[in-house]
């Protein structure tokens, strides 16, 4: 990531001012300053927002947690730090619902405040990454998924080996998938310069159900194929 941005809700002002300076020291943007939910919550709908570090005890009708799980709730990947004078077992089991990164004791430590950002970042991180997988990835079902942008079958996340005309049959019906793709359609993609027939294709059909464990091709009699998965 370039540029993390963090939002500090924290109703002592002093203590704020601390926090915020030593973040910025550390190497990260302190996207704003602010003390109560209402100014949180119109922050993060504004504006994007890495971290939050977020006082439990704030002003307003709204306290930290209640606050942080508006956020979470609105923007998913934001890892929120908990900044507590007093936690006890019933803020825990509030707290819990919303996974945060950690929670920070007033008068906070410097020390524990860097190490938290630092997991706070690598969980963050990690959800960009799986984020970016998932846009690229088409399940197929419980077992098969495709990666579109490599042209690789994966079963239970282990990689498939396809030949050239295997991978190149299965692009086609993933790029046509639950539509009829006629014979002449797939000979002349897969084989654009040479004139075959239809035992070759069969062959190649056979080979690839193989592969995908006798799943997803149809055989649509003496009109083609197609690619059977559900919607996604």
């Amino acid at each position: 990531m370039t540029e993390v941005r963090i939002l500090i809700v924290e109703d002592e002002s002093i203590v704020a001012m601390e926090i915020a300076s030593y973040v910025e020291k550390l190497g990260y943007t302190v996207a704003a300053v602010c003390s109560n939910a209402e100014d949180a919550l119109k922050l993060t709908s504004e504006q994007k927002v890495d971290i939050v570090i977020m006082d439990i005890c704030i002003k307003g009708d709204k306290d930290g947690i209640e606050t942080a799980a508006l956020i979470k709730k609105e923007h998913m990947q934001t890892e929120i730090i908990f900044l507590t004078a007093h936690l006890d077992d019933y803020n825990v089991d509030r707290a819990i619902d919303i996974d945060p990164t950690a929670y920070l004791s007033k008068p906070f430590n410097r020390e524990e405040l860097k190490i938290f950002l630092k997991i706070a970042l690598c969980r963050l991180e990690k959800k960009i990454g799986q984020c970016e997988e998932t846009m690229h990835h088409l399940i197929l079902d419980h077992e098969f998924s495709y990666d579109l942008e490599t042209h690789t079958l994966y079963c239970c996340q282990e990689i498939i080996n396809l030949t050239k005309k295997e991978n190149d049959l299965l692009a086609l019906f993933i790029q046509n998938k639950n539509k009829l793709i006629e014979l002449y359609t797939i000979e002349h993609t897969i084989w654009p310069d040479k004139v075959t027939n239809t035992n070759t294709l069969r062959t190649l059909v056979k080979r690839l159900r193989q592969k995908l464990k006798h799943k997803f091709i149809e055989t649509v009699p003496a009109q083609g194929y197609r690619f059977r998965i559900s919607a996604n």
